[in-house]
């Protein structure tokens, strides 16, 4: 073999080498490289002693809590959002009580003029919570409407919800008018009649027609609300027949107010009794007390929230039950939107429980007696969280003229 033979197997086996180590350096390069980039993508674990970090949830929507109050000040009428009547009205109440009522929410066409963006952001849209329970394409039903309260206040909803609105109502107006009708064969679906000038009734009966008293104790054994502790004593709880209904909806309003009778205001007049709830004055009501009574029911909650006199007055007591309501109250003068018209009077106490000297047996004698030796002392006869407070001009006014 010649030596150029010789040097040409050489260059060939040097270049099959060269090669060799080029493949090897190439593939080793490429999956260290493809190692370090799935070391960083993959998750690493979380060690046992760190907690992970919770997911941010979404922040509630101011569009998921409606409010009447911003569509008023737009100056929206009602009928813009409200049919009157809805297309239900005749299936959320028996037949035989139902009327053409505002029984259902609004239509979507009613909101989304205004609110598209709303209605296509977010997963669910925050806007769809006012009325569907679990919003989804899945799930389309959706809270019972206000309209009829009974319905709604069972409902989860319904327990903790509070309307915007007071209702408008002259006493004046309907108290020589509206009388409890007791012959069955004139009564129309609510036991309630519109009567004539001259067969009007005392003001007690038509007081009865929205105001009855509630879960009287009647003959019952059991005299409170809640099952009192055992060491009560002469402590305060929460008893039976303490409150007074009013009407809850339309019902008895729509029995003259309605088309067929055309009195206004109409059904399709809702403005005109649904206004604006004005600023509540303090009541005499202890909310922690509410809790450890379990006083859940909305009714009563609400009655107690708005007594801004005695807050332990009971109408059932054996005293109380047989006065006539303008005993207490200044019936004709009452307007639901006006609460000093509303006010009981400590005067009103006056026939039995204010005397001249505390000696004649006067319980607001007793107790203001009380306060002026001991600043401390608590007037728990008749309140509840205005006992706490300094003995207003009233009450001092009320001995004197006793005097």
């Amino acid at each position: 073999m010649t030596k150029e033979k010789q040097n040409k197997i050489i260059y060939i086996r040097l270049a099959v080498v060269s090669a060799f180590f080029f493949i090897a350096f190439i593939s080793f390069f490429n999956s260290r490289l493809s190692s370090t980039i799935y070391s960083q993508s993959k998750p690493k674990p979380t060690p046992k002693s760190v907690k992970p970090i919770a997911k941010a949830t979404p922040q509630n929507s101011k569009y998921s809590d409606f409010q009447h109050k911003t569509h008023i000040d737009l100056k929206l009428a009602c009928d813009s959002c409200h049919k009157v009547p809805t297309s239900n009205w005749d299936k959320v109440r028996d037949k035989d009580k139902a009327f053409p009522d505002v029984t259902d929410y609004p239509k979507h066409e009613s909101c989304i003029n205004c609110h598209r963006q709303q209605f296509f952001s977010g997963k669910p849209p925050a806007i769809c919570a006012n009325c569907h329970t679990n919003p989804s394409p899945n799930d389309s039903s959706r809270h019972p409407f206000p309209n009829p309260r009974e319905i709604f206040d069972a409902s989860p909803k319904g327990k903790t919800a509070t309307s915007e609105f007071a209702i408008h109502f002259s006493h004046e107006k309907h108290i020589e008018i509206v009388s409890q009708n007791e012959n069955p064969f004139e009564m129309n679906r609510n036991g309630v009649a519109f009567i004539n000038a001259s067969a009007k009734r005392g003001s007690e009966d038509s007081c009865k027609v929205c105001h009855q008293t509630y879960q009287p104790q009647g003959k019952s054994d059991v005299e409170y609300f809640t099952t009192p502790p055992k060491d009560l004593g002469d402590g305060f709880w929460l008893k039976k027949g303490t409150f007074k209904t009013s009407s809850l909806g339309h019902t008895t309003c729509f029995t003259c107010h309605s088309a067929d009778t055309g009195i206004t205001p109409l059904p399709t007049d809702c403005a005109t009794c649904h206004q604006p709830k004005p600023t509540m004055p303090i009541a005499d009501f202890d909310k922690q007390l509410a809790e450890k009574m379990s006083i859940n029911d909305k009714i009563m909650l609400e009655g107690w929230r708005k007594r801004d006199s005695s807050g332990k007055f009971q109408h059932e007591f054996a005293a109380h039950v047989d006065m006539d309501c303008s005993t207490c109250h200044t019936v004709t003068k009452m307007d639901t939107l006006d609460f000093k018209t509303k006010k009981v009077g400590v005067s009103s106490c006056a026939p039995c429980h204010i005397t001249a000297t505390s000696d004649d047996g006067g319980i607001l004698n007793m107790e203001i007696d009380s306060r002026k030796k001991d600043a401390k002392f608590e007037c728990i006869k008749c309140h509840i969280s205005f006992g706490k407070l300094p003995v207003p001009d009233s009450h001092t006014k009320a001995i004197a003229d006793q005097k």
